[in-house]
C-alpha cells in the first residue's frame, strides 16, 4: 500500500504533467503560485512544488475533475490528500 507522502508525490507528478499539456493553465499556475520559468525548473521534485500543485488543483474544481478523470483518480481521495496537508500546515 502506498504511503501518504508517496500518493502526494504521485498526484503532484500527475498534476504537473497535466499542466505541461495545457500551457495556458501552466501559465495561470505560475502566476498564482509566483513561479517564474527559472524558479519552476529549480523546484522540480521539491516538496514545495508538489504542495503548490496539489493546492492549485484542489482550489480549481474543473481542473481537478479533468485530472482525476484522465488519471482514474477518485476526486474525494485527492481532496483527502490535500486536506492532510492543510492539517499539517495549520
Amino acid at each position: 500500500m502506498n504511503q501518504p507522502s508517496d500518493i502526494k508525490v504521485e498526484y503532484a507528478e500527475l498534476a504537473f504533467a497535466h499542466l505541461l499539456a495545457e500551457p495556458e493553465e501552466l501559465a495561470r499556475f505560475m502566476q498564482a503560485s509566483g513561479y517564474t520559468p527559472e524558479t519552476l525548473r529549480r523546484a522540480i521534485d521539491s516538496p514545495e512544488l508538489g504542495t503548490a500543485l496539489i493546492d492549485y488543483f484542489a482550489q480549481n474544481e474543473a481542473l481537478l475533475l479533468a485530472l482525476c478523470a484522465n488519471a482514474a483518480i477518485d476526486p474525494a481521495h485527492f481532496m483527502r490528500v490535500w486536506s492532510r496537508d492543510q492539517i499539517h500546515d495549520a
